[in-house]
């Protein structure tokens, strides 16, 4: 939903309907995650995708007629289609997608998520898609944290529960669809819940402001990351330097992580690469991010040399043998990157693998699931 934002909150502030269809759940090879929405405006017009182009045509034709008759509909598209190419996905993925109609008497809190999602304070919002009581689907819950929910399910029960689990998924940063008994009972079905989380940008931590930083920098905004450069020395740590970068900080590494983390502003979605190859920078700034609590990815640049010094130098200090298990050096993969450029895209690339488990094994060579 956040990509097609700005063009639904415009015709929306117009006071015009709008189709959504929303990818709520997804099976093998589906080309686009959970939350992933398309939208076909007053003219016509769509905004958006949910499936790369497989469905867009078929989808496109049912927005339609849920804005006419004010119904949503959960549609499953996949490859059980007698014609694949007709409507469904050639990749081979099923997906399970959700199609309203979206305006100010359909979602009057609208105009609030889209305030908070602007200014990056956590929101979710859930949607019935699925109920033996027709009169519950569409309705929505608006969940942020340390507030009352706004909104209502169908019961107090429902609302609790979903309320519970939406708090649960925004922490984490992800969308799902739960599933729950038809009053909100646990371990039971019959209602399902989409849950579309917009939790704030993850973070990148850049520590070292050189050449190769710059273009990791680049990277990792263009992933979608809030990206901050850190260096002690102040002529490098210029926001000149660092043109992509959300904001670039001028203290020691280690002392400015410790503060982040003492914050709360260092989570499990949190990115972290040090890319100074320096023991005096690195070695502190390394004892205090292996021992942090749990985070996703932690690399460090360095020859093997380095990287052999490196660990040494951690292990006198009592950094543990697990904790230095979390350490990827040197970092990125064997891409055979020279440029910094070249080396930024092999450190996103390893941190894609290891946040999707894959193998980093050229697709040609592997057998199976393209997307896990």
């Amino acid at each position: 939903m956040r990509e097609v934002l700005a063009d639904l909150m415009k015709w929306y502030d117009e006071g015009e309907s709008v189709g959504v269809g929303t990818v709520v759940a997804t099976f093998r090879s589906a080309p686009r995650p959970p939350g992933a929405s398309m939208l076909v405006g007053p003219g016509g017009e769509a905004v958006g995708s949910v499936s790369g182009g497989c469905v867009e045509g078929a989808v496109y034709e049912l927005a339609g007629e849920v804005v006419a008759s004010g119904t949503p509909v959960l549609q499953r598209y996949g490859v059980s289609d007698d014609d694949a190419f007709a409507v469904g996905l050639t990749c081979g993925g099923i997906l399970d997608v959700y199609v309203e109609k979206v305006d100010k008497t359909s979602f009057p809190e609208l105009a609030a998520v889209a305030d908070d999602i602007e200014h990056d304070r956590p929101v979710a919002v859930a949607t019935v898609i699925e109920h033996p009581d027709p009169s519950w689907l569409g309705r929505r819950l608006v969940i942020r944290p340390e507030a009352a929910p706004e909104g209502g399910l169908g019961s107090d029960r429902a609302d609790s529960a979903v309320a519970d689990d939406a708090l649960g998924l925004l922490a984490s940063g992800r969308s799902a669809t739960l599933t729950y008994g038809p009053d909100g009972q646990r371990l039971d079905d019959g209602m399902r819940v989409f849950v579309s989380a917009f939790a704030p940008p993850p973070r990148m931590l850049v520590f070292g402001a050189i050449d190769f930083a710059a273009a990791v920098a680049k990277v990792g905004s263009f992933l979608g990351y809030r990206v901050t450069v850190c260096d002690a020395r102040p002529v490098f740590a210029t926001t000149t330097r660092f043109p992509d970068a959300d904001e670039v900080i001028v203290d020691w590494p280690h002392r400015y992580l410790s503060g982040e983390i003492e914050a709360g502003r260092i989570d499990a979605r949190t990115v972290i690469t040090v890319l100074t190859h320096d023991h005096k920078f690195d070695v502190p700034l390394l004892e205090v991010a292996l021992q942090a609590p749990e985070v996703a990815y932690i690399g460090a640049m360095g020859s093997r040399r380095t990287h052999d010094d490196r660990v040494s130098r951690l292990r006198e200090i009592g950094v543990a043998e697990e904790s230095l298990r979390k350490l990827h050096s040197p970092l990125g993969l064997d891409l055979g990157a020279r440029t910094p450029e070249e080396t930024a895209i092999s450190i996103a690339a390893e941190i894609i693998a290891r946040q999707w488990g894959g193998s980093g094994s050229r697709l040609g060579e592997t057998e199976g699931r393209i997307h896990a």
